[in-house]
């Protein structure tokens, strides 16, 4: 799945709680989000601005969607779970053994395989933990960080109700 796959999928509650954390604690991120997604659509980026908030995070999430803003989306994304979800990830990082630096950032190379069983006894804590569409979109940009993602994790991903993105 690619960015553009995620935001179609994702229950808009979530992406409201991204861009709110944004908002909330790194102005510049947002302010640089909605210029880039202006500036792709051929738009000024005062033109968004000018909306009222829930406008405009209607529009970036429409604008999200589309498959030419792919990059700023996945941007997005990891910017908010490296700094808003440390937990979430350092969690799911010492569920799989996986080296971090203690804030879920991996330290050397990701597996080549993950073990099912470690795996799902780590979704098994975490959906007790952590909302599960926030889970579910941690797991899924996971999954794109190797070409194709890991069978494992893609199975479960399709298979798991609670991991639904929407």
């Amino acid at each position: 799945m690619k960015a553009h796959e995620l935001y179609s999928a994702v229950d808009p509650a979530i992406v409201t709680q991204i861009l709110d954390w944004f908002r909330a604690n790194d102005k510049n991120v947002y302010r640089s989000a909605v210029a880039t997604l202006a500036n792709n659509r051929k738009l000024r980026p005062v033109f968004i601005e000018k909306k009222s908030m829930a406008d405009q995070y209607a529009w970036i999430h429409k604008t999200l969607k589309i498959n030419a803003c792919d990059t700023i989306g996945e941007h997005l994304l990891q910017a908010y779970l490296m700094a808003g979800q440390q937990s979430l990830l350092a969690m799911f990082c010492d569920g799989m053994g996986i080296p971090h630096d203690g804030k879920g950032s991996v330290v050397g190379n990701l597996p080549k395989k993950l073990d099912t069983e470690r795996l799902n006894s780590t979704i098994e804590r975490l959906v007790d933990v952590f909302e599960p569409k926030l889970l579910a979109v941690y797991l899924h940009c996971f999954n794109m960080q190797v070409v194709g993602g890991w069978p494992e994790l893609s199975e479960i991903l399709a298979s798991d109700e609670r991991l639904k993105l929407a």
